[in-house]
């Protein structure tokens, strides 16, 4: 495909966008673009998914790299010609050149292969929600032991193309705590006849806080945020029976996430049982530490170096949560970022959308990455 192809690949997907679980105009779209290129192996993976195989002369090692393809309920406020068609959907994390970008990589190693590593391609759906990875993994037509995983993601600030490394943590543990209260309605005049879930809840926004150590610097950085809060309703002459609050847990380390979401659901229950109140807890939107192993973040400079991009080092973690960490957590890799541009908006924004320029330079480094770890 030449780059105009793979920039019209980009913005139709961008026109069309499919949120978590839903991608299956794109899954359509990247297979219809792959089926013409010459591969070993073309299949659907993880629902919405797609994972294409390039097998090398020699087999000997194997690399997966895997690009994200969902959207997100933002309304577009782009007015460009390729703006989203379908109202609060919208392409505003870059998945559409994530996709885009390992499309490019296909047809790079459609034209030359590795001499003694395979590359499996993974177009994982359902990032944003934290579901995509594990649906792709514990899919049986995964068939694959991959000796290296890897991942980029455009970051916005940062000098366009630049490459944003770091080992260890890259992005942090991240999960969602829902707690509902559920205790008795009464007349607003007789509270004592009912049990308000009032004084409880604001126990538990306090305690939850409390537990937090927000220095990004500290190894055991725990930052709670409080999310939402419903309380009651509006009627004035009733004393509320019902609540339920959200809050959004994060952490460089998996062993800290466990520990203290543990502490956290110890103490929401102690809470509760002082106040006699009942209470159910549920969890969403969990995604693991990205942990970047050193021995992978090698090849990562060594590629930049090669391709003469600028490298930042990064002291800190980025605070996001990223479905890739499940990848880390199961196989040796790493994650990295490619500069989007110093005035780029941010991502998550209604205003932002994926430079074009980095669907050559992803697709570059990952190629280059794979190259050094076959020369190995």
């Amino acid at each position: 495909m030449s780059t105009d192809e793979l920039i019209e690949l980009r913005k139709k997907i961008h026109r069309n966008p499919e949120l978590s679980g839903e991608e299956f105009q794109t899954q359509a779209l990247v297979m219809e673009a792959l089926e013409s290129m010459d591969h070993d192996e073309l299949k659907k993976v993880g629902k919405t998914g797609v994972l294409a195989s390039f097998k090398s002369q020699n087999s000997g090692k194997s690399v997966l790299i895997r690009g994200d393809m969902d959207a997100l309920p933002i309304q577009e406020i782009n007015e460009f010609d390729y703006r989203s068609t379908k109202k609060r959907v919208a392409h505003k994390c870059g998945h559409d050149g994530h996709t885009a970008i390992l499309v490019a990589l296909a047809n790079l190693l459609s034209e030359k292969r590795m001499e003694k590593t395979d590359v499996h391609l993974v177009f994982q759906p359902a990032e944003e929600v934290g579901e995509g990875a594990a649906g792709v993994l514990e899919d049986p037509a995964f068939d694959i032991e991959p000796d290296f995983v890897y991942a980029l993601h455009n970051i916005p600030g940062y000098p366009l193309n630049q490459v944003i490394v770091k080992e260890r943590a890259f992005t942090p543990a991240a999960r969602s705590m829902v707690i509902a209260l559920k205790g008795k309605t009464s007349h607003a005049a007789e509270p004592e006849n009912g049990i308000n879930p009032g004084a409880p809840t604001a126990d538990i926004i306090k305690a939850l806080l409390d537990i937090a150590t927000p220095d990004i610097t500290a190894e055991d950085f725990f930052l709670v945020t409080t999310i939402f809060v419903e309380l009651g309703e509006r009627a004035y002459g009733t004393s509320a029976g019902e609540a339920e609050m959200g809050f959004t847990f994060r952490s460089w380390s998996n062993k800290v996430m466990k520990l203290q979401s543990q502490k956290a659901t110890e103490l929401v229950m102690q809470i509760c049982d002082h106040y006699g109140i009942q209470c159910d807890i549920s969890w969403t939107q969990e995604f693991f530490s990205n942990q970047n192993d050193p021995s992978a973040v090698v090849f990562i400079r060594q590629a930049a170096c090669e391709l003469k991009y600028d490298i930042h080092e990064k002291k800190e973690p980025f605070k996001w949560g990223e479905d890739f960490g499940l990848f880390t957590k199961k196989f040796r890799g790493a994650m990295f970022g490619l500069g989007a541009g110093e005035n780029t908006p941010a991502l998550h924004n209604p205003d932002y959308d994926f430079p074009d320029s980095l669907i050559d330079s992803g697709s570059k480094m990952f190629y280059h990455i794979i190259h050094q770890i076959d020369q190995q």
